[in-house]
């Protein structure tokens, strides 16, 4: 979130509602930004992103993220009136920024597809493997692409802060609890996200 540049008046979308992008809401939603746009295959995980602020949730199957996004990124008159003479020919949305929460192969240029133009795109997904995407895409829709990675201290004080007053609901993303005998299984359960969505290991257990 620090990350993302955010100005005010911008329509998030969030792709991908395990665990990162399910913080990620959970900051929007601290930082006033609204409506909310999720998206993910899992229902388990779309009810959780409701849980943690999100204000439309999205089953890529069914709906396509960006045309629900647009939907709910419509301009108001006045928003529109207030455009310079170029802009008014362009589609009269409001500002994009979109979290790439997912990490997959393929996925960011789905994003760079998908996203209208000057959107901003903070890629948050760790993708481990080689990936390509369309520059041309970026260029011609003028996109800003931010990758994120750590935290500052300072971070981490203030999450903890929000967990502790209760303005975080971290303990609904914990599904499980394991021993250190149950770390093997812990992962190949996290590899069915309609599952499990965080699993705390507990080495006292």
């Amino acid at each position: 979130m620090a990350k993302a540049n955010i100005r005010g008046g911008e329509v998030p979308l969030v792709i991908g509602c395990g665990p990162v992008g399910l913080a990620v809401i959970a900051a929007l939603r601290i930082k006033g930004l609204h409506p909310i746009v999720a998206a993910d295959y899992s229902p388990a995980r779309r009810a959780l992103a409701v849980r943690l602020g999100a204000d439309i949730v999205v089953d890529p199957k069914v709906t396509q993220p960006y045309a629900t996004w647009a939907e709910h990124a419509q301009m108001s008159e006045a928003e529109k009136a207030a455009r310079p003479p170029l802009q008014a020919m362009l589609p009269a949305l409001k500002p994009a920024i979109i979290f790439e929460c997912v990490g997959v192969p393929g996925l960011l240029q789905q994003v760079f597809e998908g996203a209208p133009r000057d959107a901003r795109i903070v890629v948050v997904g760790v993708c481990m493997e080689t990936d390509r995407s369309e520059p041309m895409l970026g260029i011609m829709k003028e996109l800003n692409v931010q990758y994120v990675l750590g935290y500052t201290p300072e971070e981490f004080a203030s999450s903890l802060r929000l967990i502790a007053e209760g303005q975080v609901d971290a303990a609904a993303m914990v599904t499980a609890e394991v021993g250190l005998d149950g770390v093997a299984r812990a992962f190949a359960d996290l590899a069915n996200p309609g599952a499990h969505t965080k699993i705390i290991v507990q080495p006292w257990r």
